[in-house]
């Protein structure tokens, strides 16, 4: 065979091959540039990963979409994803998890628009309404109501950013694109979402990160859930203005308390991640014992003290007045006060201490000490004057007998 019948037998042989590939592709069901499809991934080599999407043929995209802001792969083999059909390429399935800047890029933006194929772009700058967002050489419009799941509050904090979009509206041949980048979000969110419903139970202690504070609460999130964490679960003690306690930003450790995933309600307690003070009451505050404490709040009936986070006790009102009827415990105690109080009773069961002022404690003390005194000496006296008035007599008695 002479070179020429050799180079046109392997012209032939590659042209047949490459009849034979793109026919197995007819055979199977077609594929569609921008269809959506999950697939797993099959090995990771150099600039490409390759994928099995269930179909003849291996499907591939290149890597460096799948690398995170320090160049290190976000996937591992075995892993599933979701990616776009784009075409045939070399006898290649190509696909892509989101349409890039370049060229090639800006030529499949309706398609990605149409498709929901998700695009790369970087925010420029901070415009009316929004941000300019440049999607290779393509110029587009992301609302501030777009770029993230909650309300923006410094634009800056995304200006040079480079971020996933979802194309919302494409006019006017892409002179008029409207990208969102909270549409993004909530898949993923809505994602971990799923896989969280798997794994997350009630009485679970888990790590989140306060992310609004209300009159009522905080909101929590631990990830893609977010919960409530209601200000009479933030502690023990009673809290009056849970800003105090608690900030917007801060990690915190809490215990699931209820999940309702129909209603898509989760609330948390930090208080049962606490040691229960009162499971020490008895013993760190027996009845008759005396302790300082700080009037945390009056009442009608009352005046409640805390002795310590979590472990407050009540002065009735009838104990306040020392012996005078008084209408309101303001009358001679005020909010904040420090105050030495004596333990009257304990209800560990419900949770109750009954308090008395100290000093009127004392004082009551040692007034019933002065008449227990004065009833002894009183007694005894009476038994010297009696014994002495007796003896007198029975003297007088026998000397008339005489």
């Amino acid at each position: 065979m002479d070179k020429d019948d050799k180079e046109l037998t392997e012209t032939t042989e590659e042209e047949s091959f490459a009849d034979l590939f793109a026919k197995s592709f007819a055979d199977q069901a077609r594929l569609e540039p921008g269809q959506k499809v999950e697939a797993k991934i099959l090995k990771i080599s150099g600039d490409w990963i390759f994928l099995d999407t269930g179909r003849k043929g291996e499907g591939v995209l290149e890597a460096k979409e799948l690398l995170d802001a320090d160049g290190n792969l976000t996937v591992k083999e075995g892993e599933t994803i979701t990616a776009w059909f784009i075409g045939v390429s070399h006898n290649e399935l190509r696909f892509t998890t989101k349409v890039g800047g370049g060229a090639a890029g800006q030529s499949q933006l309706e398609d990605a628009w149409r498709n929901g194929i998700p695009v790369e772009g970087r925010v420029e700058k901070e415009v009316k309404g929004g941000f300019e967002v440049r999607i290779g050489s393509v110029r587009a419009f992301c609302p501030y109501s777009q770029i993230s799941l909650r309300r923006v509050d410094n634009a800056a904090d995304f200006v040079g950013k480079q971020l996933s979009f979802r194309i919302s509206e494409y006019g006017e041949n892409g002179r008029n694109i409207v990208l969102s980048h909270r549409a993004i979000l909530e898949e993923e969110r809505l994602r971990q979402k799923e896989e969280q419903k798997e794994t997350l139970k009630e009485g679970m202690i888990v790590k989140g990160t306060v992310t609004s504070l209300r009159d009522f609460g905080a909101f929590v999130s631990i990830g893609s859930v977010e919960g409530l964490l209601p200000i009479s679960e933030i502690g023990w003690s009673r809290v009056k203005d849970i800003r105090e306690v608690l900030s917007v930003g801060q990690d915190v450790e809490v215990v699931v308390k209820q999940i309702d995933w129909e209603k898509d309600k989760i609330s948390f307690s930090l208080k049962d991640t606490l040691a229960d003070p009162w499971d020490k009451v008895a013993s760190d505050y027996p009845e008759g014992s005396f302790h300082t404490g700080k009037v945390a709040r009056l009442a009608q009936f009352g005046a409640f003290v805390t002795l310590e986070s979590g472990v407050d006790g009540l002065i009735h009102i009838s104990k306040l007045g020392a012996g005078k009827r008084i209408n309101h415990p303001r009358e001679v105690i005020n909010e904040g006060e420090t105050v030495e109080v004596k333990v009257e009773s304990v209800d560990r069961e419900n949770r109750r201490l009954s308090l008395s002022l100290a000093e009127a404690s004392r004082a009551a003390e040692q007034e019933e000490k002065t008449i227990e005194e004065f009833r002894r000496t009183a007694a005894e006296t009476s038994a010297k004057t009696m014994g002495t008035l007796g003896d007198l007599l029975k003297a007088k008695l026998e000397k008339g007998k005489k």
